[in-house]
């Protein structure tokens, strides 16, 4: 694929609408901001028999994954939308003059959330919905205020541009300013637009290596922009018990969609007399599934075999990869045992993320050492999981394990499997490098701030105040007011 925009702009002029349209779009009222948002959600729905055709046929995914991913994706507009006018979001702070203030005579000084500006955002390989075009990362933009450019991944870039023709129309049709939403293609134009000093922050969905060379560039910049990537997860999951329900839920979250997301669970801690014979039943049991491309298949393919042959390696699945003529594979699911001390000395072949339907069973014979083995092989994850029977996570007895997960996750899972991220306000969808470059969330509403910047007025006069500051509050958002002599009670509530 060339490097051309869908287009007959440069990115230099990609970059200029832009730039162009940040001040009239941060300036949208909530509501047509909000329905706007809706406006592409209906318009997502309304073509969903055509966009899912289009992306089964891309990427291999099923009929089912991509209808729910699809649903997902517009319903995460709507939440959005109804974020945005809320205004919470703004975190809108009034403090009155205070010519007694404890500290000095304190000024009208009022603070707000604001857009950053123009984002771009490098679309997802494995979510051609949810993590594209019109995905997370892009409604979050959208509702800060920010005009987004999105990066098109090469897999699927025919429902790329359909997806981006229908966002397009319905912002236009919204009442939206021209340049709030462009598509480019290509990796040169990717990293030429990152480059570009009216791009104010960056998005990226995909591997550890290119997610770090992406990330370098925006923090080598003459003026650094914030660059907020998903990179690679492998979401370890403990258990002190392994029984055949268990292993059969292992095994169905390893495989679905391929083993192709980010939350696989890619290691299954179990205690060392743990009974696996279920396991090459139920991994045997999983049909071929087509990975997304054929790069991936390589990438996956390699990784197989590093796996496999790692010394001190149990075969329990050896799964199978079988190529087209395309050059594109199936796969079916690949699961080994080791042990601790096996884990340990093959850091090397082991520890690395495996981006397909492959996991790894260690086995071990002190739980009381669970943590610090945590924390020395899994410093960033966006998940971890716990898997315990009622009176042991009631006495307390894994409690340093659950803390050794907290502070090395996004999200901490007891019972259950981490494939599945709920669109939710409390979510978080991050964690610790080298899970993200940023510990931020890139799902749930909170993922909005990532595009915001705080802005102070001082003494400002009504008529030049942002409407979420002045007094008549005309955006109707919540404001936390701070009167004068408030100071004099410092500290009392701590009393």
């Amino acid at each position: 694929m060339t490097d051309t925009t869908i287009s007959e702009k440069t990115v230099a002029e990609v970059a200029a609408a832009a730039a162009g349209a940040a001040r009239a779009f941060a300036a949208t009222a909530p509501r047509e901001r909000g329905a706007a948002l809706v406006a592409v959600a209906d318009a997502l729905d309304a073509h969903a028999a055509e966009l899912i055709a289009i992306a089964m046929r891309e990427t291999g995914l099923t009929e089912a994954r991509l209808t729910g991913e699809l649903k997902r994706t517009s319903w995460q507009l709507r939440l959005f939308a109804d974020t945005i006018v809320d205004g919470a979001y703004l975190d809108a702070r009034i403090d009155a003059a205070d010519p007694e203030y404890v500290i000095g005579p304190r000024p009208d000084v009022r603070r707000v959330l604001e857009p950053v500006g123009p984002v771009l955002n490098f679309a997802a390989s494995n979510f051609p919905f949810a993590f594209s075009v019109a995905g997370g990362d892009s409604a979050a933009a959208l509702a800060a205020g920010c005009p987004l450019v999105v990066k098109a991944h090469s897999g699927h870039l025919e429902l790329s541009r359909r997806t981006a023709e229908v966002v397009t129309a319905a912002l236009a049709g919204a009442g939206m300013p021209e340049g709030v939403f462009q598509l480019i293609e290509g990796q040169a134009n990717g990293v030429e637009l990152l480059k570009d000093e009216r791009i104010r922050a960056g998005a990226f969905t995909g591997s550890t290596h290119v997610g770090r060379l992406l990330a370098d560039i925006a923090a080598s910049r003459p003026r650094p922009i914030p660059f907020y990537g998903e990179l690679g997860s492998v979401n370890p999951a403990y258990a002190t018990y392994a029984d055949q329900a268990l292993l059969d839920g292992f095994v169905a979250s390893v495989a679905g969609s391929a083993g192709q997301l980010c939350t696989k669970p890619g290691f299954l801690f179990v205690p060392e007399d743990a009974d696996l014979t279920s396991v090459p039943a139920a991994a045997g049991a999983v049909a071929e599934h087509r990975l997304l491309n054929p790069g991936i298949g390589r990438a996956f393919a390699g990784r197989r075999d590093a796996v496999l042959g790692a010394p001190g390696a149990t075969v329990l699945s050896a799964g199978e990869i079988r190529e087209d003529e395309a050059g594109q594979r199936y796969a079916t699911p690949t699961v080994v045992a080791v042990d601790v001390d096996t884990l340990r000395a093959h850091q090397e072949e082991l520890l690395e993320e495996s981006f397909g339907p492959l996991s790894i069973i260690v086995r071990y014979t002190d739980a009381a050492v669970l943590p610090e083995l945590h924390r020395d092989l899994f410093p960033g994850n966006l998940t971890a999981t716990v898997h315990a029977r009622p009176e042991e996570l009631a006495d307390g007895s894994l409690a340093d394990l659950v803390d050794a997960l907290a502070d090395t996750s996004g999200r901490v899972l007891f019972g259950g499997w981490p494939t599945g991220v709920s669109v939710t306000p409390a979510m978080q969808h991050g964690g610790p490098y080298p899970a993200t470059t940023s510990d931020a969330t890139s799902v749930g509403t909170a993922a909005i701030t990532r595009f915001l910047r705080g802005v102070a007025y001082q003494s400002a006069p009504q008529e030049l105040l942002p409407a979420p500051l002045r007094d008549d509050n005309p955006w109707g958002v919540p404001q936390h007011r701070s009167a004068a002599g408030g100071s004099t009670e410092w500290g009392s509530f701590a009393r």
